[in-house]
């Protein structure tokens, strides 16, 4: 049952991510592993929707602290099943026992066609599981971390465990439901975004507001259902509800040009361009002192994805750090459920340290 991929002293990282990204996620472990020494490789498939990180010397627990862009995911393996038969729950019984105890427990499989027709499966096996591990103390409510199992089908998969103060949606995947009055879907991505940069979609403090290339109006609609009153720039049409409605004010310009009167508490921008000129714009807000935080979405590039990510991210954090006087400089980016060819960023100047 223990797999020979998990000797004494080694550890294995499985990271889940949006099927076609493996190789942007194998890349982007292997930077943070040479960042903390740790020596190692990955084992990707490309799109399976997941990548095992080996590594042969170090640890990379404070990769998973840290959350990665392209890892909806990372959990520790404690060990890989194979070819188990219906008795799934005996099978599986030693490696629980060695992963417990644990608050919860995750079914886990991958975001692929082949993988959601899992779904079914895991529901009833869940109703079966969880009354035994209670029963035999395994799963416990103080405890402090959660168990993943992880089915690539429906006999195959890992067990790993996450610590259980590290917000993870199951699966790696939140689905968020879309309310009727929203303009457009693309208010979805706000929403995952708080939850998984914040872990609540209470968290945005702004009072004031700029939504960037806004029509027709999701971002717009999403900051002003919670207050904040919002300058929502774009020469097309906004939702006439959102108008009326909300305290949006519609202004006719472009995102690229268009200043503000006066600095405001949060600008965002969802507008599809390059990536390199959508950060420029961004760190325009922020270093001016227009906006203290920044909301936005960098479209991907084709190849060397996380590394051209990486380097727009970096540019961003060392232009906003020559400005101490504002605050501390917080950068956060995921690629999230509701993104597709791009990735969400919130950056923003602190004062409370």
């Amino acid at each position: 049952m223990h797999s020979d991929f998990l000797n004494s002293g080694d550890e294995t990282l499985l990271g889940l991510c949006r099927p076609g990204f493996e190789a942007d996620l194998a890349a982007e472990l292997n930077f943070h592993a040479a960042d903390n020494m740790v020596a190692g490789y990955p084992r990707a498939t490309a799109h399976s929707g997941y990548v095992l990180w080996h590594s042969q010397q170090g640890s990379m627990a404070a990769v998973m602290e840290s959350g990665l862009i392209f890892a909806r995911s990372l959990s520790l393996a404690i060990g890989q099943f194979a070819d188990i038969g219906d008795d799934r729950i005996s099978a599986l019984w030693p490696l629980l026992e060695d992963a417990a105890p644990f608050c919860e427990v995750y079914l886990d499989h991958p975001d692929t066609n082949e993988g959601r027709e899992l779904q079914r499966f895991l529901k009833g096996f869940r109703k079966a599981l969880e009354p035994r591990l209670r029963k035999a103390g395994l799963l416990r409510q103080n405890a402090r971390q959660r168990v993943h199992l992880f089915f690539s089908d429906s006999h195959n998969g890992w067990v790993s465990t996450s610590p259980a103060a590290i917000p993870l949606a199951e699966g790696g995947v939140r689905r968020l439901k879309l309310p009727s009055e929203a303009p457009s879907r693309s208010a979805l991505k706000v929403e995952e975004a708080l939850l998984r940069f914040f872990g609540s979609t209470e968290a945005l403090t702004a009072r004031t507001a700029v939504d960037l290339g806004a029509a027709p109006g999701g971002w717009s609609w999403q900051l002003a259902r919670r207050g904040i009153k919002v300058q929502a720039v774009d020469h097309g049409k906004l939702n006439a509800q959102l108008l009326d409605e909300y305290p949006v004010e519609h202004i006719y310009g472009d995102a690229f040009t268009w200043r503000p009167r006066s600095p405001v508490d949060l600008v965002v921008c969802d507008v599809v361009d390059k990536p390199a000129r959508t950060l420029q714009q961004m760190e325009k807000w922020l270093v001016q002192g227009w906006s203290r935080a920044a909301l936005f979405n960098l479209k991907l590039p084709m190849k060397r994805r996380f590394q051209e990510v990486w380097q727009l991210l970096e540019k961003l954090s060392a232009s906003m750090e020559k400005h101490p006087e504002r605050g501390q400089v917080e950068i956060k980016a995921a690629h999230l459920y509701y993104d597709r060819e791009e990735i969400t960023v919130w950056a923003a100047f602190h004062r409370d340290y």
